[in-house]
């Protein structure tokens, strides 16, 4: 594997810690702003929705220049806006600054997928997928637990602090080790057969809404069900890494061996487990201690497992059939980014309106469906390759 493309690791783990570092303070931020958790909630709503609205809008504007520039873009402005939410004096600032983070990881997040297919021969770019994929793997066992233990010392205000200098340190080395990396020529950025594609796409908004349904309220399910608060968060957090570790590592294989249908509906099928152990666990299905948080961090090992397991063999076949056109990237980031917001607005009320437990009560129900929609819908043979 070109070693570059750990670089682009390392923007991704700058992402992915940066769209989830206040989760673990979730419930004191939203206390200290004057809201409920459900609303607080909803800056990830805002981050996720601005990114889907405008991120196909700032593919197309900056489709045209190198990935190394466009990548650089997203982080410079990403860090001033992670430092501005660190001061940001109410919640209504803050959620228009989230907004705003949200578009700086949609302008680079696309381009660096399609950075590390460029370093790679195609019969690598699977494996090149998940592993800078793998960057959200660190974020949750690195990135997002520093943010829950520091903010849990020093304010959830300095979660978005971690962020700024995660930005930082990926910024620097964006400059000094990628090369420049041409945009894609213009015949891969035109037509789409959208109806050889938007499978893939309903594939992605449906596995993120599920799962996001629970994993931004991480907090208040590990305080139900595991009955642990503040740092100790971040520990259960980091278990969603090491779901992660797992589910690249057979989904970047099964991506180089073109797996399919089938493999989606078993992650379909292992998500859904994973969110009825949640809610068996939030109605303390085993005694309260070890027993039960051992229950949690099993709940959020397989429903990581099953997340990543999915990812990369959807984009290497989205990348295959578009030719790594940046607008067809930054459209699947985009219902990405509409799957999470829907998830996120969904937990929040579910929470809000019944309580923490009813939080993978529907997390489950929309995997269920989930399921049974691709079931129909999604195609057993690869498609045809998209024309230019």
């Amino acid at each position: 594997m070109n070693p570059r493309v750990l670089v682009l690791t390392l923007c991704t783990f700058s992402f992915g810690s940066a769209a989830f570092i206040f989760a673990g303070l979730l419930e004191v931020l939203a206390r200290d702003l004057g809201v409920t958790t459900g609303v607080a909630g909803q800056l990830q709503t805002a981050y996720v929705l601005t990114s889907a609205v405008l991120g196909p809008l700032a593919a197309w504007v900056l489709g045209r220049i190198d990935r190394k520039w466009v990548v650089l873009l997203g982080l410079g402005s990403g860090l001033g806006l992670h430092l501005a939410c660190s001061i940001a004096p109410d919640f209504q600032t803050l959620l228009v600054l989230r907004g705003l983070a949200g578009l700086a990881g949609a302008m680079s997040a696309p381009a660096a997928s399609v950075a590390a297919a460029s370093l790679v021969p195609p019969e690598r770019r699977g494996s090149a997928l998940a592993l800078v994929s793998g960057g959200l793997t660190l974020a949750f066992v690195i990135g997002i637990p520093m943010g829950s233990v520091v903010g849990s010392f020093f304010g959830w205000r300095a979660t978005f602090l971690v962020a700024a200098a995660l930005s930082a340190m990926a910024l620097v080395a964006v400059v000094f080790f990628l090369p420049r990396v041409p945009a894609p020529a213009k015949r891969m950025g035109g037509k789409l057969d959208v109806h050889g594609i938007w499978p893939l796409y309903l594939t992605s908004f449906l596995t993120f809404a599920a799962n996001m349904t629970l994993n931004l309220y991480i907090a208040p399910i590990v305080r139900v069900g595991a009955g642990v608060v503040g740092a100790g968060v971040g520990i259960f957090q980091a278990m969603i890494g090491v779901g992660s570790i797992i589910g690249l590592s057979l989904g970047g294989r099964a991506a180089d061996r073109a797996a399919g249908k089938r493999w989606i509906l078993q992650g379909f099928a292992i998500q859904a487990a994973a969110m009825t152990v949640h809610f068996a666990a939030t109605h303390h299905a085993l005694p309260a201690g070890l027993p039960s948080q051992v229950l949690v961090a099993f709940a959020i090992v397989l429903a990581a497992t099953a997340l990543f397991s999915m990812t990369p063999v959807i984009q290497a076949r989205l990348i295959e059939m578009t030719h790594g056109a940046p607008v067809a990237l930054a459209l699947n980031g985009s219902v990405i980014a509409t799957g999470q917001a829907l998830g996120s607005a969904v937990g929040g009320y579910a929470n809000d309106s019944f309580g923490v437990p009813a939080i993978p009560g529907a997390a489950l129900a929309m995997s269920l469906t989930a399921g049974m929609i691709l079931v129909f819908v999604f195609p057993r043979k690869k498609a045809a390759t998209a024309g230019s």
